[in-house]
């Protein structure tokens, strides 16, 4: 669905670009006036009323083109996949871990010395809590 959704946008502009282009090429009605003098045909590739029909027929087309991509676009803006629930329910709910019994730490012999440069005085415990909300 998502490649025909960019295939749609990707007429809609072309079309779009090519109306701004057929448009500019006409001629407005205040130009059909100095072609009573012989002025408009010569200049004009069809000739004095050629170039109107076709440029209006081609607009015209292009206008309905882009008229079925516009409705195209808001089907596939009103139509898209909808998820069931919250956004949240997507999130892998984490299981809390239940707490390993606390076992004895084991008792370091007597004997034995440190090694050089370590102090003789023994170190805390390390503290492996783990992160469990309250």
């Amino acid at each position: 669905m998502e490649f025909w959704f960019t295939v749609v946008i990707a007429v809609h502009v072309l079309i779009a670009l090519a109306i701004i282009g057929l448009v500019l090429l006409q001629h407005g009605k205040g130009a059909d006036m100095g072609s009573g003098f012989g002025g408009g045909a010569s200049g004009s590739l069809f000739g004095a009323t050629g170039s109107a029909n076709f440029l209006s027929r081609m607009t015209a087309a292009l206008a309905t083109v882009f008229f079925l991509t516009s409705l195209g676009l808001a089907y596939f803006a009103t139509h898209r996949p909808k998820s069931t629930g919250s956004v949240m329910e997507g999130v892998k709910a984490e299981q809390p871990q239940a707490p390993a019994p606390a076992a004895a730490p084991p008792a370091a012999p007597e004997t034995a010395k440190p090694a050089a440069g370590e102090s003789a005085t023994p170190k805390p415990a390390e503290s492996k809590a783990k992160d469990v909300p309250n």
